[in-house]
């Protein structure tokens, strides 16, 4: 059997995973705070007919070898984190970051996630919480009929409080960031979770120790640039049809091996 079936499946299955990986990009070109992942391959073991290195006569070795490649393989899956553009909303609750670090939530299990979509709501307890409901961890809770909620970039948050006329400080917002945050574990909602690859988080006040700092008012875009995706989707579906016709040549060889008559 021809080799070249193999190896061409290998790039069709690749490219599989490349169209797949920009297809959630595209899909979440306007979620919020959502990072773009990009796949990355390598090439597979060779196949040695002759080492380089290998002696031709007695005085000559061979200057290269032959080595035929046995294909492609995805290797990671990379999350990108880079910024994405900041829309205002006026919404007193929402806040963007500005620079590296997350915000930490707690799920009803008690687990800390993070997540850099600053859509903050209230709830019926007046615990500042996300879209789903999961409270900032360490709780943050605003009291009844406060208004003039103000975040600040170092993310103090004060708020007029019924009877006062000035504002006083009810919490503090703090950021989380990470060794390595293209090794967090995506779960969805826009939440990630430490792994062992994360490195452990380490919390701070936004400003400090090369934490960013929140802008109220605003959210994060997602970061997914759609000429890039559509580059890359057209790049992609070129090497996979490229990948199919090698196939299809491989077996048209294969069928005129086969009609051979002697």
């Amino acid at each position: 059997m021809m080799q070249s079936l193999y190896t061409a499946s290998t790039g069709m299955l690749g490219m599989q995973t490349q169209i797949d990986t920009t297809a959630n990009n595209i899909a979440n070109v306007n979620t919020i705070g959502f990072k773009k992942s990009r796949a990355e391959f390598a090439d597979l073991m060779y196949k040695v007919m002759e080492y380089a290195g290998t002696s031709t006569s007695d005085v000559t070795k061979s200057p290269t070898g032959i080595e035929v490649g046995l294909g492609s393989r995805p290797t990671a899956i990379n999350k990108i984190f880079s910024e994405g553009s900041l829309k205002q909303t006026d919404n007193q609750l929402d806040v963007a970051i500005t620079g590296n670090g997350f915000l930490k939530l707690e799920l009803p299990d008690g687990t800390e996630v993070y997540s850099r979509n600053g859509a903050l709501k209230i709830d019926a307890d007046g615990a500042i919480v996300n879209s789903d409901g999961y409270p900032i961890s360490g709780g943050l809770t605003i009291p009844p009929d406060a208004t003039n909620i103000t975040i600040g970039t170092d993310g103090i948050v004060t708020a007029v409080q019924p009877g006062q006329t000035e504002a006083t400080q009810i919490g503090q917002l703090e950021l989380t960031n990470f060794v390595n945050p293209a090794g967090l574990h995506s779960m969805g909602d826009n939440l990630y979770i430490e792994t062992d690859s994360s490195g452990q988080p380490v919390d701070g006040i936004p400003g400090v120790e090369g934490l960013g700092i929140l802008r109220q008012g605003f959210v994060e875009l997602s970061n997914v640039e759609l000429v890039v995706e559509l580059t890359d989707l057209i790049t992609g579906q070129r090497a996979y049809d490229s990948n199919s016709k090698v196939i299809t040549t491989s077996d048209e060889m294969l069928q005129t091996t086969n009609n051979l008559k002697r």
